[in-house]
């Protein structure tokens, strides 16, 4: 009662006394049907009062130490407030210090957690196609979730988990395939565009979405024989080569691709065969292999996809 107070000093002291009086077993113990309401509390603080430093501290220090927790606040958030949940588990993973190997595993629990609800609801970003719902709540917490999970794969042992993840790298290379596809249709937040206006910019939740699943799909290949080979089998290299080109929707897009290539071709000749052969059949731009430092040689009648080492600029 006093966390939904109207006064927000009350408000404040009371988030200073929880996280005082908050430890492992009695975080536990919000999990239990009443209780469960003060963790939904502490993040509806959050999201009103931005700047309230103890309500963060609550979620990031305790709260988001208990995945069954974690679980059992997101089923009952709103979509707004989910959000607001998504921006503090960024947060925590985001800090630089040294994680425990219990904080680790707890991550390791959240990001299982994540990675299946991306695919349980990947598809509902699809809606942003249609001008009238850029606003749809369900997609902007699915792009967000995305976000999460490209910053948690750029962590060493939470991607080690994650590129096991059954299904995580399917549903990405699937739904690059798919937002490629309606971008290729009509016009819309998918589809490429080039201008040299500057006009600053665009205002849109799916902006970078693209560049963000190919990124996702990076890093789960990285030095990943299974998951590289899995890439090939979805036809995914194509589809990679294809969102190169600088697209204003898709900011870093290109690098994020030169960095996935890369990924997808080290110590793997069929993928690097692949490319090669797509490129003598003018279906890959050699000009966009060369901006990835990449050429094709012909060595003993096989087509060689390799590095350039370009000279440092001085």
């Amino acid at each position: 009662s006093c966390l939904n107070h109207h006064d927000e000093k009350i408000i404040t002291y009371c988030c200073m006394v929880l996280f005082t009086c908050l430890n492992s077993e009695k975080v536990r113990e919000l999990l239990e049907h009443n209780n469960l309401n003060v963790a939904l509390a502490v993040v509806n603080v959050y999201r009103k009062q931005l700047e309230s430093e103890w309500s963060f501290l609550i979620v990031t220090d305790h709260l988001l130490k208990c995945p069954e927790l974690v679980k059992a606040m997101y089923a009952k958030l709103s979509n707004q407030e989910r959000i607001t949940l998504l921006e503090l588990i960024m947060a925590k993973i985001s800090e630089k210090n040294s994680v425990s190997s219990e904080e680790m595993a707890v991550l390791v629990n959240d990001a299982e957690f994540l990675a299946s609800l991306f695919q349980e609801k990947c598809h509902d970003v699809l809606k942003l196609t249609s001008a009238a719902n850029t606003e749809d709540e369900e997609a902007i917490v699915t792009i967000r979730i995305l976000d999460v999970l490209c910053e948690m794969t750029s962590n060493n042992e939470q991607l080690e988990h994650l590129q096991t993840c059954p299904g995580l790298l399917e549903t990405a290379v699937d739904t690059l395939r798919l937002t490629h596809l309606a971008g290729k249709q009509t016009a819309n937040i998918f589809t490429a565009t080039h201008s040299m206006t500057g006009e600053g910019e665009i205002s849109h939740p799916a902006v970078g979405f693209k560049s963000h699943l190919i990124r996702l799909i990076g890093n789960l290949c990285y030095k990943n024989k299974e998951n590289q080979d899995k890439v090939y089998r979805l036809d995914g290299i194509p589809l990679i080569l294809d969102n190169c080109s600088i697209d204003d929707n898709n900011p870093f897009v290109n690098q994020w691709a030169v960095y996935a290539i890369r990924n997808l071709t080290e110590q793997n000749e069929r993928n690097q065969e692949v490319i090669a052969q797509m490129e003598q059949q003018g279906l890959a731009d050699n000009s966009i292999l060369k901006n990835m430092g990449l050429e094709i040689e012909k060595r003993d009648e096989k087509l060689i996809l390799k590095s350039v080492r370009k000279n440092p600029t001085s």
